[in-house]
């Protein structure tokens, strides 16, 4: 299998912002393994922040815990979300998100109603496709950062996918498959070889 150094993709002259690529979609997904599998195939990858929050919280006073405060958490998901695409302009090549700021934007508008156009810059858009994975029962599973249900699972991703269409994203569903096809799907989507 090449690395991300051997591979050739076709738009590789784009901006460096525009090389930022999204994976998006129904929680439990495959999201998390999809991005490990990118990464062991070299390329730039950047775990999800509500994950990282999640984790953090768990382990100090948990006032940002999205089942305990929907707001704060998707206000602190943007701030990382930032910090991440920041850290990221300098990185070469294909840089696979999971989730970002789109995600954390749309969280808080459904959380408190705050506009999408009142926090989201159009400057700090993403490569114009978005990979999103559907909602697949035969792998969700709860677990203790992911308390919500399977329906609210599927209630999100038709919140993001709608995001994702009114912000002008063109959306890509994932296939349900191995891990190795749908990354092999991704890189086959991006114009590379």
């Amino acid at each position: 299998m090449p690395t991300a150094k051997e591979v050739w993709c076709t738009d590789m002259t784009a901006d460096i912002k525009t090389r930022h690529v999204i994976l998006s979609g129904c929680s439990g997904g495959g999201k998390s393994t999809l991005l490990a599998e990118l990464s062991g195939r070299g390329f730039e990858t950047v775990p999800e922040p509500g994950l990282r929050i999640v984790t953090q919280e768990m382990r100090g006073a948990g006032a940002a815990l999205p089942w305990v405060n929907m707001e704060a958490f998707a206000r602190r998901a943007m701030e990382l979300a930032r910090a991440d695409r920041q850290r990221m302009t300098t990185a070469m090549g294909w840089v696979f998100f999971d989730r970002g700021l789109v995600d954390a934007v749309l969280a808080l508008d459904h959380a408190c109603g705050l506009s999408i156009a009142a926090t989201l810059d159009p400057a700090e858009r993403y490569y114009d496709v978005v990979f999103l994975t559907p909602p697949w029962p035969e792998i969700y599973r709860q677990t203790a950062e992911r308390r919500h249900s399977y329906a609210q699972a599927r209630e999100e991703y038709t919140r993001l996918r709608a995001g994702y269409q009114m912000l002008g994203y063109d959306i890509v569903i994932l296939p349900k498959t191995d891990v190795v096809a749908r990354a092999d799907f991704i890189l086959a989507h991006l114009g590379c070889t």
